[in-house]
């Protein structure tokens, strides 16, 4: 900050012009640009690219229609609904019609990666489904301080990013480590181990259930209840959601106590599990296991049906591969004896934390630079503007 305290006093020590974006970047329509076929594969080399949080959807063959960017001619991608938008400096497709691609204006005394970061300092949401680019988000002003100060600006955030980037290099490989690592040890000879189904271990299965949206006084209450899209490999320690006694009375919502495994039945989350660290009631669309602890470890079942994702999800039927409390309770299980469930569970939780916990390991380490990042660009973006 010194030195850039050093740099406003010499370049702009009263304040520096603010101007909108239209008259820094031009934008260019995605039609020319738009993807023929949806039929990715991780073998082609194109990819396809979304301005939302998932960014690249998928790689593709279709070599027609390339848009070309590159580190020396880069450009944004911005999302004419969402206003979403994402840096990119490779050749790509798109998959949206919403898309737009912003590039610096050739005659504009700015730094393009500026206008980047400057950009996500805007606090705007859109109220409603309508295009942005054109009427509104362009109108937006921008601080623009002499070029000696962007670029300073520029270094400071580029090595922010380029650390959160490591790290999620680093997590992205400790995850494939920890998959492998589930994988070796949850592979048994046959001999070593029981095979059973999960209802051979439980002492109770249920579902939940979901009291009338018609109802006001049936929500918000102080009765923890959980939902699918909650659950992914996680422990739960609250809901995002809460309903009340009479929600809780009136409806096929039922308590189960902590330390069940939790595996989601329908929608995105199908398939996925979880464990409560707390008593709580949950919808209709949650298997609830719990679990007789003197047949297996409930962090051994967690870990089990975490690594059979996939083949528990490909027995789903529908759009969303929806599957039943029926395909939960017969699912096979491999048990070895109870102190190798134990031994196992210490190894996997340990690269679980390292992984997946928000309060230590990588996650956490990746949102502190995440918050010191957005703390120090917003002090590096805030200037007082140059008196008319």
């Amino acid at each position: 900050m010194s030195r850039i305290n050093d740099l406003i006093a010499e370049y702009c020590p009263d304040g520096v012009e603010y101007r909108e974006l239209a008259e820094l970047v031009d934008y260019q329509q995605p039609s020319p640009y738009i993807v023929s076929s949806t039929n990715y594969d991780d073998s082609f080399s194109l990819p396809v690219l979304t301005a939302g949080q998932s960014f690249i959807l998928g790689y593709s063959d279709d070599d027609q229609g390339i848009f070309y960017a590159s580190a020396e001619r880069p450009v944004i991608i911005f999302d004419d609904f969402t206003t979403s938008f994402h840096w990119v400096d490779f050749d790509f497709k798109v998959k949206s019609s919403a898309i737009k691609m912003l590039r610096i204006k050739p005659d504009v005394d700015c730094s393009f990666r500026y206008v980047y970061y400057a950009m996500s300092c805007i606090q705007y949401v859109p109220k409603e489904h309508s295009r942005q680019w054109i009427s509104i988000y362009s109108t937006f002003k921008i601080p623009v301080p002499p070029l000696p100060v962007q670029e300073e600006i520029v270094r400071i955030l580029d090595s922010f990013s380029s650390l959160e980037a490591e790290l999620e290099a680093e997590l992205e490989a400790r995850r494939k480590q920890y998959t492998h690592y589930r994988n070796e040890l949850l592979t048994f000879e046959r001999e070593r181990v029981i095979t059973a189904c999960i209802q051979d271990i439980c002492i109770r299965i249920c579902s939940g259930g979901t009291p009338s949206s018609k109802r006001h006084d049936y929500y918000d209450g102080n009765v923890p209840w959980l939902r699918t899209q909650d659950i992914d490999f996680n422990v739960i320690n609250q809901t995002s959601a809460t309903i009340s006694d009479e929600g809780l009375k009136n409806s096929a919502a039922q308590w189960i106590p902590a330390n069940c495994v939790i595996v989601a039945m329908y929608g995105a989350t199908a398939a996925k599990v979880a464990v409560n660290s707390i008593p709580l009631t949950t919808n209709q669309a949650c298997c609830n296991l719990q679990i007789d602890e003197s047949k297996a470890d409930v962090r051994y079942v967690f870990h089990w049906l975490s690594n059979e994702y996939e083949h528990l999800k490909a027995l789903g039927e529908g759009s969303q591969s929806n599957i039943n409390a029926k395909k939960v309770r017969l699912y096979p299980i491999s048990l070895p004896p109870f102190e190798e469930q134990q031994h196992i569970v210490s190894i996997l939780d340990r690269f679980d934390k390292l992984t997946n916990d928000l309060s230590s390991g990588l996650p956490a380490e990746i949102e502190a630079r995440h918050k010191q990042y957005e703390y120090y660009r917003d002090r590096l973006l805030s200037f007082d503007e140059l008196a008319a």
